[in-house]
C-alpha cells in the first residue's frame, strides 16, 4: 500500500493569515490537533499544531491577533502519495509527530495521521448497532 491508499481527503489546511484563535477554535471542534498551512495554489508553507497555539498563548501572544504565519512551523515534512506505508511509518516514529501532510507534484492533496495508518492495518474487533 502507498500513502494514497490511506491518506484523508479532501484536506482542511489554513492559510498564513488565520489568526490563532480560529485555528483553535476549528482544532477542538474538528477534533484535530493540527493543520498543514498552505497557499492557495496548494504549496506547503508550514504546518500549526496545538503545541504551536499553546506556546504562543504561554509566551503571552494575544490569540485574537496572533497569526497562524507567527506560530507555525516552517520545516515542513511530507510525503508523496507514492510514498509506501512503512516509509511514512518510518517518518511519523523517526520525527516523533502525529500526522504528515501527502503531496502530488509538489501540492497538498491529503494527510495521514497515526490512526490512519492504524486503520489500515487493523481490523477492529468492536462493533456498534443501532
Amino acid at each position: 500500500m502507498k500513502a494514497e491508499d490511506v491518506m484523508a481527503w479532501p484536506v482542511t489546511a489554513v492559510g498564513r493569515k488565520t489568526t490563532a484563535r480560529d485555528v483553535a477554535i476549528q482544532m477542538f471542534l474538528g477534533g484535530l490537533s493540527g493543520f498543514p498551512v498552505a497557499e492557495r495554489d496548494g504549496d506547503i508553507v508550514g504546518i500549526v499544531t496545538e503545541f504551536d497555539v499553546i506556546r504562543a498563548i504561554r509566551d503571552g501572544a494575544q490569540v485574537e491577533t496572533t497569526t497562524v504565519d507567527e506560530i507555525m512551523t516552517r520545516k515542513v515534512i511530507a510525503v508523496d502519495v507514492d510514498t509506501p506505508l512503512d516509509e511514512v511509518m518510518d517518518v511519523l516514529d523517526n520525527a516523533h509527530i502525529l500526522r504528515v501532510p501527502v503531496t502530488e507534484d509538489g501540492k497538498l492533496v491529503g494527510v495521514i495521521s497515526r490512526p490512519d495508518l492504524l486503520r489500515a492495518y487493523v481490523d477492529p474487533n468492536f462493533l456498534e448497532f443501532g
